[in-house]
């Protein structure tokens, strides 16, 4: 381990709860021709906001013949806890998944996929435990900064209007309620898209206190790993001009997926599994 690793490592939270593996599944080992057990890359991936590992049901089949595939649930969504005191902040977020991925003892790095809220706790935890992660894998990330860290005046004003619209939504609980349950009925895939009354607490401190004031941006450049980014033309929660900042740093590959939204659809599918197979250089 890395002396930031052992640091990290040494201040957990021994209170940080257990999340839900939803499953832990994929290519069997097999005898390699030296006689030893062939080593299968291994894949961790977390969901986003109001979601669960029903995320990457299109992901799953595509990487479980070749990759150990591990998707666990984010804190107070899925099968997860929701601790009485949660502020569901960016640490807690992370100290949970350290604990869990503690727990299930891998003996190696991995490739961390995250989706959407996914992506700003898989970037603190690769900045956090550097020796864990082989590579990082973001899809459909929202790269948000304050209005007033944007030069661009359209950037900033289309940054403007995703806080109040997020405000708005935390703040109007039937409306939010109202219009998730809607969007969800439209959707290719069940609990992949959930605002219920069991998880608006989540819901709405995650917004707030992850999504809305983020640090995604110096998270990033602690990271000394590939990233490989994938989002959807058409992803109605990004911002292109910050998500251009990310896409100038270093160990940064980009995919874009041509007509594709925020959801990981079928065709968003293919180009993230072939992210997650693209060899890491030694």
């Amino acid at each position: 381990m890395s002396r930031l690793t052992d640091v990290i490592e040494g201040l957990r939270d021994p209170h940080a709860p257990l999340l839900h593996v939803a499953y832990d599944s994929g290519a069997p080992e097999q005898a390699a021709p030296s006689g030893e057990a062939a080593e299968h890359p291994i894949v961790v991936m977390i969901h986003g906001i109001a979601s669960s590992a029903a995320t990457f049901t299109f992901v799953r089949p595509l990487i479980e013949p070749t990759h150990r595939v591990i998707a666990i649930e984010l804190l107070g969504f899925g099968g997860s806890p929701q601790p009485e005191n949660a502020k569901y902040t960016l640490e807690e977020h992370v100290a949970a998944l350290a604990h869990t991925v503690r727990s299930l003892h891998l003996t190696r790095p991995f490739v961390l996929v995250g989706h959407s809220l996914g992506c700003l706790i898989a970037t603190r935890y690769a900045a956090t435990h550097e020796s864990h992660v082989q590579k990082l894998v973001l899809v459909s990330p929202p790269v948000y900064l304050a209005p007033s860290e944007i030069g661009d005046p359209r950037a900033r004003l289309k940054m403007a209007g995703y806080l109040q619209a997020y405000q708005y939504f935390r703040k109007n609980k039937d409306f939010t309620l109202a219009h998730a349950a809607i969007v969800s009925r439209l959707l290719p895939v069940e609990h992949v898209m959930e605002v219920t009354e069991q998880n608006w607490t989540p819901f709405v401190l995650s917004l707030e206190n992850c999504i809305e004031q983020q640090t995604v941006i110096s998270d990033l450049s602690r990271v000394d790993i590939p990233v490989e980014v994938v989002y959807g033309r058409f992803d109605e929660f990004l911002v292109p001009e910050n998500l251009a900042i990310v896409e100038k740093m270093r160990n940064v590959t980009t995919h874009v997926v041509n007509a594709s939204d925020h959801m990981i659809r079928k065709p968003m599918a293919r180009v993230v599994a072939t992210a997650i197979d693209t060899p890491v250089s030694s």
